[in-house]
């Protein structure tokens, strides 16, 4: 039955959404546009950059000193390319998905696909499940993270009140992202989010080699597998921001052009966090492996704070990012998806903010918590569930002939693809998620262990009186 459906699929016109952006452009001013509403192919390029750099650019020095430089360059080149290569195979999966439903005459202009619906589309309500839950999961940890960052940067300008409390507030600010309607709203935040992490990279690169070495430094990583593997992880979620590929490629005006724009994407921001995490490990070497958050090590200046203060404006963007998609979720449970009430849809948004609020002051351990995530939900999320979902797809004959997008050539079509998925679901099994996940864990535990749940100050140094 499902091979017969695949015969009769064509490749999709995309009329639908090159009426949507038609008709954005009569309704709305023209300075509104520019600023709020954004479907282009350089906004999709501005949001994958913005969001997949974030608060890890902090967190990178940190795992050079469990890796060693060496590793942690070829890790960063090596993930990087496999984070390409999977939001390539999302974004295949998206087409494929797509067309489908247009050739049944669907109407998406009020609803947001998302990675859930695609596998439920293409491979039935299983995968959809397995989907869900480790989306919704990965994305309800990476908003936590995003409210630990904001907390642990705040601190390094103000002291006054601990971590634990910058969290509560911080939690507040960030529960204001429920008014921002779709990632078709994010055009102008993505672009400062970008400039803010370019200026913090760069800040951190140039603020550490004018610093120079502190005395008897040493750069004895890697030392221990524990170590290793748990900054590995790290780097592995740096490249992993692809789980809102779906509903960024669904606020393209043509999202058939997404393609190469994560690998683009990537590209950017290694010219961001090479340098910067190469400079701090250079200049501070081991003494990182007790300072997961870059800034912690940089003596106080102007630059330095213009940092921080950037930083949290974009880990503000970034929440937003990683918790719009669980605002669909969640709206669609509760049917108010497409209702046109902005402030109806914000009320109902409200709800998904408690429960991140409450994560982040329960596990304040800023960087540690980033492998951990990496491990055991990006691993599956953003490499092995694609790369599966693709190779199964695409399995039957039919499904490979009428094909809405095929293999480039220069991969060896159809074998060279299949080929690099096993590899992918193979490396990321064993490496990622097994040895990783060991290793992370056994470094989380050891944070509870020494701080405890519920720390009020991570990290922190001994308040002077």
């Amino acid at each position: 039955m499902a091979s017969e459906k695949v015969e009769t699929v064509v490749a999709g016109n995309y009329i639908e959404m090159e009426r949507e952006e038609e008709d954005s452009k009569s309704s709305k001013s023209k300075l509104s546009s520019f600023f709020w509403h954004g479907g282009s192919v350089y906004d999709a390029w501005f949001s994958c950059a913005s969001n997949q750099v974030a608060q890890v650019l902090l967190t990178l020095p940190y795992s050079f000193s469990q890796l060693g430089l060496l590793s942690g360059i070829l890790l960063q080149l090596f993930y990087g390319l496999m984070g390409s290569w999977t939001a390539y195979l999302i974004s295949i999966l998206y087409v494929e998905y797509r067309t489908r439903k247009e050739r049944e005459k669907v109407d998406f202009r009020n609803h947001v696909i998302q990675w859930f619906e695609v596998l439920d589309g293409l491979l039935g309500k299983h995968w959809r499940n397995i989907g869900l839950f480790f989306n919704c999961t990965f994305l309800l940890f990476g908003s936590v993270i995003q409210l630990i960052a904001c907390a642990s940067n705040i601190y390094y300008i103000n002291d006054n009140l601990d971590k634990r409390t910058w969290t509560y507030i911080f939690g507040a600010c960030c529960a204001t992202t429920v008014f921002i309607p779709s990632f078709h709203n994010y055009r102008i935040w993505s672009f400062l989010g970008l400039i803010m992490t370019s200026f913090t990279a760069w800040y951190l690169t140039i603020a550490s080699l004018v610093h120079g070495q502190v005395e008897g430094v040493k750069h004895s990583g890697p030392t221990k597998m524990v170590l290793y593997f748990t900054g590995a992880t790290n780097i592995l979620y740096t490249f992993g921001g692809h789980a809102v590929t779906v509903e960024i490629m669904h606020a393209m005006w043509k999202p058939q052009k997404f393609k190469s724009i994560y690998l683009l994407a990537t590209l950017y921001v290694l010219t961001l966090t090479l340098p910067s995490a190469s400079a701090v490990y250079w200049a501070f070497g081991d003494m990182l492996l007790t300072h997961s958050n870059a800034f912690s090590l940089l003596p106080r200046t102007g630059f330095r704070d213009t940092a921080v203060i950037l930083m949290l404006i974009h880990q503000f963007i970034t929440f937003g990012f990683a918790c719009t998609p669980l605002y669909f979720v969640w709206e669609k449970f509760i049917g108010v998806h497409n209702t046109k009430s902005t402030f109806k849809r914000a009320l109902a948004r409200l709800p998904v903010v408690i429960p991140i609020w409450f994560l982040a002051i329960i596990f304040p351990f800023f960087g540690p918590i980033n492998s951990t995530v990496g491990s055991l939900l990006v691993s599956f999320t953003v490499y092995i569930i694609p790369a599966l979902a693709h190779m199964i797809t695409f399995a039957p004959a039919a499904a490979r002939e009428n094909a809405v997008e095929r293999p480039p050539k220069c991969l060896g079509g159809w074998a060279g693809l299949y080929s690099l998925n096993i590899f992918v679901v193979v490396w990321v099994l064993v490496v990622g998620f097994g040895f990783g996940g060991w290793a992370s864990m056994l470094n989380f535990i050891q944070q509870v262990d020494k701080f405890g749940l519920f720390t009020k100050c991570y990290q922190c140094p001994p308040h002077k009186v």
